[in-house]
């Protein structure tokens, strides 16, 4: 690389980086100043200009928290103090963002919950949530009146719909509350931004979801960071299709609008065919995403408005490599901003430069300002290598290690962790570099290049062993991904037998033009032999959470076996490519007498 390019990257790391640091510098778990604050300072600031869009309805800053001081009184009304919780069952609208922000002026904290649970899980949720007032509307009032009875504390259920049976209309206790600020003073009084202001739980992949404690000086974090980090302006209009129950959506992506007065658009939900066209209605210039949306927006049929759109940002993460491109030139993106954090650690990191396949970056020059270390990590034990001393060994530029962040005083290294003291105990690991220091485990292994870009590599425990061998079940997803006719592909490892390690299995969605026959030599080409999949399953779709994550254990757990999985099944055989798996083949593989 040539000096004049060199200095072109770092000038174009530096600046925004620079920007979203000076950000974010006064934040402080001690200061008085909390994220309703924030947002009360961009309302004052922009009073007229339009705030929120929801299907045709716009919501100027002065009426965004008009609403807010509304959902604030209601609370105060029905006895909520400072250390309160209101659980939020609602799918993406207008009020959304209003409600938590008009909580959190009278010190009331918010449970988001992910308006797409049912049955046990969302029981778990009510109950971690510990909330005896709730907010739903006639999409979601249906699953929690079918959960209630199994409910130890007794809830008041508040209706934005229709109420039904004991549930009480919050439209029209709403109409009956004040629209003025509520008295700072009166309700904030001895607040710090180390008080919760939110719950938000975790997507759920491998378990019951977890509720991670978000603090005001978290949402300030988020907010500010993402203001900063886009560079968003006041005549910028952010799309969001995400749910707003989650960081990425509903916290990140709304600071990035509310923060720099543009107007923050809220899609009810994502829908691949209709994204481009609610993007070009509503002149978005930015959208955030998750990977998978991507990935589900380069998978439909190409059309020659593609490119109309006037976006000139995507801002998200898990943005795969393969697909980074195709998205970047089909519909015309300027630039994309992938970021990395995880809604409950203390590790964030941007790629500000652009940096293909990158989820951020910390080059060695400015080691002081990040709290972000790659560890070396025993896949097959699931836990880090520790040298002779104790401690951990830091993985070399190229190696793959488990990221951490080191836990500190200051906002950008404090750790919260989760509303269960002891699931958060469990992701904090001790003596690693030296003996009495803390870091955040984030479970996500990574390598780092010497130029300081680091890549996600896979989650922990979904990277298996095979044949003695490491696999990555993104790294095989990948290539899957790249073979003609195959739409999507999750990858897990699966029990064989008595055989050590985990074979590969792949679970795909296929289009027409998808030849099982041809799939082994495509693999041949890309993947070493112990990386391809043993197994194949066909799917018509796959199930992911609301954040468009792969559900993977159910899936590990019915493996192979033709009992429990009524799709089409494949075998890899080395002479003849992949093979339908029957019950005799399978008895043959279990018992050994048919080698893979």
């Amino acid at each position: 690389m040539s000096l004049a390019t060199r200095i072109r990257r770092e000038w174009c790391f530096l600046r925004p980086l620079l920007r979203t640091l000076k950000r974010v510098r006064s934040v402080s778990s001690d200061s008085t100043h909390l994220a309703c604050d924030d947002l009360e300072e961009a309302v004052s600031h922009w009073r007229e200009r339009p705030a929120l869009q929801f299907e045709g309805r716009t919501l100027t800053y002065g009426e965004f928290d008009a609403l807010a001081n509304r959902y604030a009184h209601w609370a105060s009304s029905r006895g909520l103090r400072r250390g309160s919780t209101v659980a939020i069952l609602l799918p993406n609208r207008i009020d959304y963002v209003a409600a938590w922000y008009g909580l959190t002026k009278i010190g009331v904290a918010s449970a988001l919950i992910n308006n797409h649970l049912a049955g046990a899980p969302l029981a778990h949720c009510m109950k971690v949530a510990d909330a005896s007032h709730v907010i739903v509307d006639d999409e979601t009032a249906a699953a929690l009146e079918s959960i209630r009875g199994s409910l130890e504390k007794s809830i008041t259920i508040w209706n934005l719909g229709e109420p039904h049976g004991d549930q009480r209309n919050l439209t029209t206790a709403l109409k009956g509350s004040s629209a003025v600020r509520p008295e700072r003073e009166q309700f904030r009084h001895g607040m710090t931004a180390k008080d919760t202001a939110l719950y938000i739980f975790t997507s759920g992949t491998t378990g019951l979801p977890k509720a991670a404690r978000i603090t005001h000086m978290r949402v300030q974090l988020y907010m500010r960071g993402f203001a900063a980090a886009t560079g968003a302006k006041a005549d910028d209009r952010v799309f969001c299709a995400l749910p707003l129950y989650h960081a990425t959506g509903g916290v990140c992506a709304a600071g990035a609008a509310l923060l720099n007065g543009g107007l923050f658009i809220v899609s009810r939900r994502f829908s691949a065919s209709q994204f481009w066209d609610e993007i070009i209605a509503s002149k978005a210039t930015m959208f955030v995403y998750i990977g998978e949306l991507c990935r589900y927006l380069v998978n439909q049929p190409a059309r020659p408005q593609d490119r109309d759109s006037q976006v000139r940002l995507a801002f998200g993460n898990g943005l795969r490599p393969e697909v980074w491109r195709k998205l970047r030139t089909r519909f015309r993106i300027p630039d994309i901003l992938e970021f990395y954090g995880a809604t409950e650690g203390n590790v964030s990191m941007f790629n500000f430069d652009g940096r293909i396949g990158a989820v951020g970056r910390a080059p060695r020059y400015l080691r002081g300002q990040f709290n972000v270390r790659l560890i070396r990590f025993d896949v097959e034990k699931e836990e880090p290598v520790r040298g002779a001393n104790g401690l951990c060994i830091e993985a070399k530029p190229g190696e793959v290690g488990e990221c951490v962040g080191e836990i500190g005083a200051d906002a950008r290294r404090a750790y919260v962790g989760y509303a269960d003291q002891n699931a958060s105990k469990r992701k904090v690991m001790t003596d690693v570099f030296k003996r009495g220091d803390a870091f955040f485990a984030t479970g996500d292994l990574m390598r780092q290049d010497r130029d300081g870009y680091f890549y996600f590599v896979d989650r922990v425990g979904d990277t298996f062993r095979w044949k003695g061998e490491n696999v990555s079940t993104t790294e095989v997803a990948e290539r899957l991904a790249a073979v003609a006719g195959v739409k999507e592909a999750n990858v897990y490892g699966v029990r064989v037998g008595r055989l050590d390690g985990r074979a590969g299995m792949a679970s795909i969605v296929v289009g027409p033009e998808f030849d099982i026959k041809e799939l082994k030599a495509k693999l041949d080409a890309e993947l070493p032999d112990y990386a391809q999949p043993m197994f194949i399953r066909l799917q018509p779709a796959i199930e992911t959470t609301g954040t468009f994550k792969y559900r993977k254990t159910d899936l590990a757990a019915e493996g192979f076996d033709p009992e429990l999985v009524k799709q089409p099944l494949y075998y890899r055989n080395t002479d003849r490519g992949y093979v339908k798996l029957t019950k005799a083949s399978y008895a043959k593989i279990i018992s050994g007498e048919l080698r893979l």
